[in-house]
């Protein structure tokens, strides 16, 4: 039985619990974070001593955190071949996608532009450095477009980690009130993920608590 600490409004949080239902595995999931506080405890710093969410503990064995961490934990011992290839270099293609997500796409949404339109008060808002933000990870929405003009996924033609990473902040782009570049091949991409009951459960979760 897996255990996650963390509330369900956190992107990092989404990522690990749409691998956990994509994989079919059995969890519960304790809210941790924003609202609910817990992080500040003794029982929670044992835990993890950052006081972040998630948290991941399998079973009897030592709580991992680190979404990414986490992500490969669950594809390496619980993966198909399709969603986690045993051949090296086959993997290593994944990973260098889901890593590239994480670093460019994750983290260049995140705090630059759903953090400055969503969780800013609308006074304190800054069209100008709201335009930056988008325009950086448009350019790198970009290769991504190419990509998915090429294959189904991100990695290749099969699901994989490389999606999850990828995929789990795109609702957020798709939802919030900006001016996004067209890009076919990215909604055709995001059209067919929230086709997947994993995506719509644990992805399209409602940020409204999350609003300034």
């Amino acid at each position: 039985m897996l255990t996650v600490w963390g509330r369900k409004t956190s992107s990092n949080v989404q990522a690990v619990m749409w691998c956990i239902a994509e994989l079919g595995l059995d969890h519960v999931r304790h809210d941790v974070g924003h609202k609910f506080g817990g992080t500040d405890t003794d029982a929670f710093f044992a835990l993890n001593p950052n006081r972040t969410v998630p948290v991941l503990q399998d079973g009897t064995n030592p709580p991992l955190w680190e979404s990414g961490c986490i992500l490969r934990y669950l594809a390496s011992r619980y993966g198909p071949a399709s969603f986690w290839p045993e051949e090296l270099l086959a993997r290593a293609e994944v990973d260098r996608w889901a890593e590239w997500s994480k670093i460019n796409i994750a983290l260049g949404f995140t705090a630059p532009v759903f953090w400055q339109v969503v969780r800013t008060p609308a006074q304190h808002r800054d069209p100008a450095r709201i335009r930056a933000g988008l325009d950086a990870l448009e350019r790198k929405l970009d290769i991504a477009e190419a990509r998915l003009g090429l294959h189904g996924f991100l990695a290749g033609d099969d699901f994989t980690l490389a999606d999850i990473q990828f995929g789990h902040v795109l609702y957020r782009y798709f939802d919030i009130d900006i001016e996004r570049k067209p890009m076919a091949n990215l909604a055709s991409y995001y059209a067919r993920l929230t086709e997947r009951p994993a995506y719509r459960e644990h992805v399209m979760v409602s940020y409204e608590d999350l609003r300034a």
